[in-house]
């Protein structure tokens, strides 16, 4: 298929079809049941699209109407999703970990009119936030659904009744050729820095320009082959919702959806996927594990670690390695790439990293293991990817790449990276205020600090707001810290602040393994993160030490972990630091 035609489908769907005509019975989506892998095709997945746009509108939606979507990732969740804009509707996507108070706030706000939800468990969530709703009329369970007190108002549907059907894809066909590029397709629910989600209007024409545009860097730094992908991070986001699901759709890909996440390194091998969408925290603790299983076999493994790394810096910085080196290439080649290209399948074309800041260390070592590792940017308002690594530019793991085709990408006086081009959204749903101060004459104001290299690849270097003032008027980079705080293995997560302060303070989440190590002895839990946060402080200038932390009480959330760190979590830090819990402070002082 060439990258023209990807450019001129008039919608998501017409693209999906176009993709069931070419593939038929090949298999798409694949889930695994009772131990084994179980496919669904192309033209079944067709089917069942068909079956189930045609329900909602029998069932009383209109073209136009929101529908919520409350499921963890599986074949169902894009048939779901493919369905409600076949049927003219607008896919409200929803994060599994989302409370009752959540979801009521954004069936509020949404004004859905029906849900679709995948299983008891997530509807016990959800169930409470119907009852609160008079507009929504409709629950769809894809898994049977105890109604236990009566909803009113309320129907509820089965999934397999409403799939029943469909064999007949011409009234698809039809209803796809009424949808245009600048049609919604869906509103993805944001937490921006602080206050209520606020609904992001993606149009197809958003998430068709970066399926084009990242075909583009499949096609012609990689080579478009038959592709296949692993889904593990939530549909619900905008990363994976158009990197993981339409993307794939885009290249006629196939789908494998991962177990769980404790799963997901036996899945990997299992499913030997070809490009794999991810965010950096996948990476560390990746690199982490296999650290400590080297440092304890000790001896051999540890010295071809030590050269595979030496060597892979040296080709990173210098794009080539010296002839004395080339023998030891070799022989790492043959044991620890060849060992890790194995662990990852054998056949990863790219892994794309995305949703937060890479550290470059971490890339380097990647790369220096023979995976290729390509760092993008992006944001929900921007269906979601602006930019990304390529080869053919160069890998530099200290910027995320140039533009996207078709992406116009500009500076700002005061550094902030504005976009234009068919990506950017429509607006927020239901907020002029919010969308006029983001978008203006056509550029999206991302509130990213930045600047490009001399090959026209950007450099992200701060976030407007959330640039650490201290009380002497220096302006800290709490990314640059943070990023080095969650290198060391004892800590999963961190977090500083410091704003107007003398200092910087921390907020950290100790590895599980540390915590299950000094159960019961605060004290040498928090030594060894002391000892851990010196190891970085001296690598630090005076105004980015941090002078004394805390322990969280649980990990962030996988929503935040997956954003910029925002100004609610630093709000977050600061009271817990400087306020509430001074009592629970530890480390040097100021």
């Amino acid at each position: 298929m060439k990258r023209t035609q990807l450019e001129q489908f008039p919608n998501l769907i017409a693209m999906f079809l176009a993709r069931v005509e070419e593939r038929g019975d090949k298999p798409f989506l694949w889930a695994k049941h009772g131990g084994k892998w179980s496919p669904i095709s192309y033209k079944e997945a067709a089917r069942q699209v068909a079956a189930l746009s045609a329900s909602l509108l029998r069932i009383g939606l209109q073209p136009g109407d929101r529908v919520m979507l409350v499921s963890e990732n599986r074949p169902e969740w894009l048939i779901a999703d493919l369905a409600i804009m076949a049927a003219g509707c607008v896919t409200v996507p929803t994060y599994t970990t989302n409370t009752s108070r959540d979801h009521t706030h954004i069936l509020s706000n949404s004004g859905a009119r029906a849900v679709i939800v995948s299983n008891q468990k997530l509807a016990k969530a959800l169930i409470p936030a119907v009852l609160f709703s008079s507009h929504c009329l409709d629950v769809i369970g894809i898994e049977d659904i105890r109604q236990g007190q009566s909803v009113e108002g309320a129907r509820f549907h089965h999934w397999q009744e409403l799939v029943a059907d469909g064999h007949d894809f011409e009234p698809l066909r039809r209803r796809a050729a009424g949808f245009s590029r600048d049609d919604l397709a869906c509103l993805i629910y944001t937490s921006g820095t602080g206050g209520a989600p606020r609904g992001v209007r993606q149009h197809h024409g958003a998430i068709l320009h970066n399926v084009a545009a990242c075909t583009d860097v499949i096609a012609n730094d990689f080579g478009w082959d038959d592709e296949v992908f692993l889904s593990f991070l939530p549909a619900s986001h905008a990363y994976e919702h158009s990197g993981g699901q339409f993307f794939p759709v885009g290249l006629g890909a196939q789908i494998y959806f991962a177990e769980s996440l404790e799963k997901l390194a036996a899945n990997i091998e299992e499913v030997r996927p070809t490009i794999m969408v991810v965010v950096p925290r996948l990476f560390e603790m990746l690199r982490q594990r296999m650290l400590k299983t080297i440092q304890k076999s000790g001896g051999l493994s540890q010295k071809l670690l030590d050269r595979a790394l030496e060597i892979g810096a040296e080709r990173y910085e210098q794009g080539s390695i010296p002839l004395s080196s080339k023998p030891m290439d070799v022989l790492v080649g043959l044991t620890v790439r060849r060992k890790v290209a194995k662990r990852f399948g054998g056949r990863i074309k790219a892994m794309v990293s995305g949703g937060a800041p890479l550290n470059p260390e971490v890339g380097i070592f990647f790369h220096s293991l023979g995976l290729t590792l390509l760092q993008g940017y992006g944001q929900t308002e921007a269906a979601p990817v602006i930019s990304c690594n390529r080869p053919k530019v160069g890998i530099r793991l200290d910027t995320v790449g140039p533009p996207l085709l078709n992406t116009e990408v500009r500076f700002a006086e005061d550094g902030e990276l504005l976009v234009r081009g068919e990506l950017v959204m429509h607006g927020y749903w239901n907020n002029p205020d919010e969308t006029a101060r983001v978008l203006r004459d056509g550029w999206l104001h991302t509130g990213d600090v930045g600047h490009f290299d001399g090959q026209g690849r950007i450099v992200i270097t701060d976030r407007k707001k959330d640039l650490i003032i201290n009380d002497k008027g220096d302006n800290v980079s709490p990314q640059r810290v943070e990023g080095m705080l969650t290198l060391q293995p004892e800590i999963a997560q961190a977090m500083v602040a410091g704003d107007r302060r003398p200092h910087l303070v921390g907020l950290l989440v100790p590895e599980p393994e540390l915590i299950q190590q000094f159960r019961g002895n605060d004290s040498a839990l928090k030594a060894a993160l002391q000892k851990a946060v010196d190891r970085v402080n001296a690598d630090l200038s005076v105004i980015e030490k941090v002078r004394r932390f805390t322990v969280a009480d649980e990990a962030f959330t996988v929503d935040n972990e997956m954003l910029t760190p925002s100004m609610k979590i630093r709000r977050h830090v600061i009271r817990g630091v400087y306020g509430e819990r001074l009592d629970g402070l530890y480390g040097k002082g100021g």
